[in-house]
């Protein structure tokens, strides 16, 4: 863990998947060395390999530790795609994936297992795609038969595995060599859909404007005055920006962000979307 964090970008973040033998541990561990947790998540295993002995319950579930540098990392977490794989409905952290069978599941020279914990492809898949984007570098220091590996490649990713069991090294080389990458179109997904709301307000409490400016339309015939408390008033309404440049064009709705100007003294009239792009990066880091 401590070499993982040492590697692991600002931006990036980490996955580690344990059972209840170790997990607890691992948790311990990543929270002393500073790393922030964003979510524990179960795999839940529909298909688990009964307790034979029948002294405890069957095994079912595994669970990871989806992790950060630091509280304030702007790691990747494809929102959207998530909530699309998942039929338009919030991903839970709970995810319901068989084990690892049939044609996935290498085998050596003697048709046995060639791996005991082989993951299967899907979980690996739903991993890259909730917190890496196509061109991501993915380390996996515990390469096995390449699960890890093969779904980066198949997903545009770029990967590193380390893995010191030259049996396994062989199992994932021969797997690795007969992945195909997708398309560029296939590699898209769905993004952020809206952008994160901003209120006139906040142009206030930055000093951007002040109570009493002036705003226009692009034309500079139709003005308002900003109130104090962020809405605005022309000659016909008073309200919020929207209500007023609906109210100013006689329209049923406004964007008032793309209608109001303000004046600048050297530059002229800007359009006032131009003060909420600038929110939007101090406060998220990107428009």
């Amino acid at each position: 863990m401590t070499a993982a964090k040492r590697i692991l970008k600002d931006d990036g973040s980490i996955w580690v998947i344990g059972s209840y033998h170790n997990i607890f541990r691992v948790g311990y561990i990543l929270q002393n060395l500073g790393f922030w947790i964003l979510n524990d998540v179960v795999w839940s295993k529909t298909n688990p390999m009964p307790n034979f002995k029948g002294t405890r319950f069957t095994n079912a579930h595994e669970t990871m530790i989806w992790a950060v540098k630091n509280p304030k990392a702007r790691y990747t977490f494809n929102y959207e795609a998530m909530k699309a794989l998942n039929d338009e409905t919030q991903m839970r952290s709970i995810w319901e994936i068989p084990i690892c069978t049939g044609k996935e599941r290498l085998k050596n020279g003697s048709g046995e297992k060639l791996h005991p914990t082989q993951k299967p492809e899907a979980l690996l898949y739903r991993v890259l795609l909730a917190s890496s984007k196509p061109g991501d570098v993915v380390l996996d220091p515990f390469f096995g038969t390449g699960t890890t590996g093969a779904v980066a490649k198949k997903m545009g990713r770029h990967y590193i595995g380390i893995e010191r069991d030259a049996s396994y090294v062989k199992g994932a080389c021969q797997r690795l060599e007969q992945v195909k990458p997708m398309s560029d179109c296939a590699m898209e997904y769905t993004v952020k859909k809206r952008a994160p709301r901003v209120p006139f307000g906040a142009v206030l409490e930055r000093g951007m404007l002040q109570p009493g400016d002036t705003l226009s339309d692009a034309s500079g015939k139709k003005t308002a005055i900003i109130r104090s408390d962020g809405s605005i008033k022309s000659e016909i309404a008073e309200g919020s920006i929207h209500q007023v440049g609906a109210a100013a064009q006689n329209a049923a709705a406004c964007n008032g962000w793309e209608y109001w100007y303000y004046l600048d003294k050297k530059k002229g009239l800007i359009c006032i979307d131009e003060l909420r792009r600038q929110i939007r990066t101090e406060i998220y880091g990107a428009d």
